[in-house]
């Protein structure tokens, strides 16, 4: 059962499957806030065949621009997903690649990937039948 619940000092905690968290420090908010992005999926998936360049992953994703390439691949290397790796060409290439944490990440979105492919017809009906009573 999930609730929001307090605890002894005050904080406000929620019950997410029986386990309780921070509603100011949610484990589960923080990853979903980190990996929810439009562009985040998409970049671990790219990655998941093994490492690539900049201009791979750019080909891979026609439709994002640069700025966001280069900030989407710098969130997930903050966030520990994947290494970036400069080689000393000229002009210097740099490689990205998953780390563990992104590997255990893919199989997760794997998953979703599989469910949403299952689901989407039902789901655009299910928003066309709420637009239609809408309007």
């Amino acid at each position: 059962m999930n609730k929001v619940v307090g605890s002894a000092d005050g904080e406000r905690v929620i019950l997410i499957d029986g386990v309780p968290m921070s509603m100011d420090d949610c484990p589960v908010r923080d990853v979903l806030d980190s990996v929810g992005g439009k562009w985040t999926s998409l970049m671990i998936l790219g990655l998941a065949d093994g490492p690539r360049r900049f201009s791979q992953l750019r080909r891979f994703i026609p439709d994002i621009s640069q700025r966001m390439l280069t900030q989407t691949l710098r969130d997930l290397q903050r966030d520990g997903y994947l290494t970036r790796t400069v080689y000393p060409t000229q002009p210097p290439s740099v490689e990205y690649k998953l780390t563990p944490l992104g590997h255990s990440f893919l199989a997760l979105l794997r998953s979703l990937v599989q469910w949403s492919s299952e689901n989407h017809t039902a789901i655009r009906a299910a928003r066309a039948a709420f637009d239609a009573e809408q309007a």
